[in-house]
């Protein structure tokens, strides 16, 4: 009779022993240095809260790591950027610009250069607490403008508008920022009837899954869009895929504090075209070069020179070979 009580005994589980996945690892079946992994992969695991999860990204910025590589600030002429602050929340800037525009023709894919020179002026002002308001206005007679509002921790406005002296270019719009422990989301309304809603939920720690839809009242169009986006220690990975044919894939890997490289592939349903591009963003000690190639037979880079305190010297080039288009820029930011 003692012999099978203590035979029970002995089948009961313990309460206080490690996880079912982890026996094998304590009993010796595992080298040393995999026992050590595998059981700090299970106390990750079982830790894990999900009522406690990261607050993701906005929704808008759901490319944001890749697109700092994948689309540089490319141009083509003279470019000259002065900031001076007045003091420590207001700022005005002058902004010189000297190069060509292309104006599409009447064949398919046909553009012609129109060399144009342009003349800006902004001014910022931007509080301690992060609320902005910043103005452009050129020669030309365009007028752009940004207002940003927090009203507290969890909603912000935005305004963003540009007018312009042809009425059918000008548009407004304003979002309504919405911002919960584990998700974001936003409200857009827009001149010309559009209505936009998205939202971007945490579902683990490294994963959130959102949806975007808008409803254009004037062309009566709506669409319906998908999203994902998995974030790891040193890399960010993305997926949308939308009702109007689109199609998007991009993944940037940070392989140092100093590079970063990213790619995309976009399918066009409709169309039945695809694309996709590589991308890097190399940071040294006084400089920052970006560059890219894509399907299309383009290559870009910028390069951005720190030449002192305050002072940046900029080359931008992108040469297209099928076209036999080839832009080269050079420039020059004053003040921080």
């Amino acid at each position: 009779m003692g012999s099978m009580i203590s035979t029970a005994e002995a089948k009961e589980p313990a309460l206080d022993g490690p996880p079912a996945g982890l026996a094998g690892v304590q009993s010796g079946f595992l080298p040393p240095a995999a026992a050590a992994i595998a059981m700090q992969s299970g106390a990750r695991k079982s830790m894990t809260d999900y009522h406690s999860l990261p607050c993701p990204v906005k929704y808008e910025e759901l490319q944001r790591e890749a697109l700092m590589s994948l689309k540089p600030d490319l141009f083509e002429g003279l470019k000259f950027d002065f900031s001076k602050p007045l003091n420590m929340n207001f700022a005005v800037t002058h902004s010189i610009y000297m190069g060509n525009v292309e104006m599409p023709m009447g064949a398919p894919g046909a553009t012609l250069k129109v060399p144009v020179g342009t003349y800006e002026f902004g001014a910022n002002l931007i509080s301690s607490k992060g609320d902005m308001m910043i103005g452009r206005i050129s020669n030309d007679g365009r007028l752009t403008g940004r207002v940003k509002y927090d009203i507290n921790d969890m909603i912000s406005g935005k305004l963003q508008l540009q007018l312009v002296p042809d009425e059918a270019q000008s548009h407004i719009m304003g979002d309504i920022d919405l911002k919960g422990r584990d998700w974001n989301s936003q409200i857009k309304l827009g001149n010309g009837g559009f209505y936009g809603f998205n939202y971007l939920q945490s579902v683990t720690p490294k994963l959130a899954l959102g949806g975007e839809t808008f409803y254009l009242s004037q062309a009566m169009k709506s669409g319906v869009g998908f999203a994902a986006r998995h974030q790891g220690d040193q890399h960010v990975a993305t997926a949308q895929i939308a009702t109007t044919g689109l199609i998007s894939l991009n993944y940037a890997h940070k392989l140092s504090e100093k590079v970063t490289l990213a790619s995309d592939f976009m399918w066009n349903w409709n169309q039945r075209e695809p694309s996709a591009s590589f991308g890097y963003d190399y940071m040294l000690r006084q400089c920052r070069l970006r560059g890219k190639i894509d399907t299309d037979g383009k290559v870009g880079a910028y390069l951005e020179e720190r030449v002192n305190v305050g002072v940046n010297f900029i080359l931008s080039a992108e040469l297209d070979h099928p076209k036999k288009d080839y832009k080269f820029g050079f420039g020059m930011t004053v003040g921080e």
